[in-house]
């Protein structure tokens, strides 16, 4: 079983801050997350889906949000 990323450990991965992850858990924005309790954790293979899913090649097309 792989390790699940806490929001510290994944914050560099989507690279932004932990705050900001914590943020957009609220917004319904980010990467998706695993929610244990009170604990909250990230799949990095997710972290990676949504990183790809924004990728793009000017400054005039859309990212997917």
């Amino acid at each position: 079983m792989k390790k699940l990323l806490s929001t510290v450990e994944a914050a560099p991965l989507a690279g932004v801050s932990a705050k900001t992850l914590e943020n957009w858990r609220c917004m319904g924005l980010g990467p998706k997350f695993v929610r244990a309790g009170r604990l909250v954790k990230y799949d990095p293979d997710d972290i990676q889906v949504w990183r790809d899913a924004r990728r793009v090649s000017s400054t005039s097309e859309q990212a997917v949000a």
